[in-house]
């Protein structure tokens, strides 16, 4: 009767509670006959910035206005980024809102959270490290999200 090895405390190769030394220890074995991977990683593997900047590439895509992109890490812990676009209709404050959701669902990427409606003239989506914040104008103003963050880094408007 053959006896199994016994194992050596700390080697992920024989220990199953050893930590793992290096990513090729955790990294999954490929899968015969599967092409890899063409779509863009899962939010968690995204950069927070890179996630922040297909988000206004999606709330441009649907005419969205005056669009600025705030670091905000510095800050807080809530979110690394906070998007804040402004739509001139409900219908447009709608698909905004949906153009994100749904453009970020293609690539993999689901949002954590949806709040408020275009009929109260505010949006707001977490995908966890980016916040976006879809306004009318006259609620954008009196909310005034930029000055409340005003020592947040602007990275980006677009006007």
């Amino acid at each position: 009767m053959p006896i199994d090895p016994v194992p050596d405390p700390g080697d992920p190769a024989t220990d199953p509670l050893a930590t793992p030394r290096s990513a090729a220890d955790v990294a999954p074995a490929p899968r015969a006959g599967l092409p890899a991977r063409t779509t863009p990683p899962p939010a968690g593997d995204r950069a927070p910035l890179a996630l922040a900047r297909r988000i206004v590439e999606l709330t441009e895509d649907k005419k969205a206005a005056d669009i600025v992109l705030l670091e905000i890490a510095p800050l807080t812990t809530v979110a690394d980024y906070l998007v804040i676009c402004s739509g001139g209709s409900e219908r447009q404050l709608d698909a905004i809102a949906d153009g994100i959701t749904e453009g970020l669902k293609a690539e993999g990427v689901r949002l954590l959270a949806r709040e408020g409606e275009a009929v109260s003239h505010w949006v707001l989506l977490d995908a966890g490290a980016v916040v976006v914040h879809v306004f009318a104008p006259p609620e954008r103003e009196y909310y005034a999200l930029e000055r409340l963050w005003s020592e947040a880094k602007t990275v980006l408007r677009i006007q």
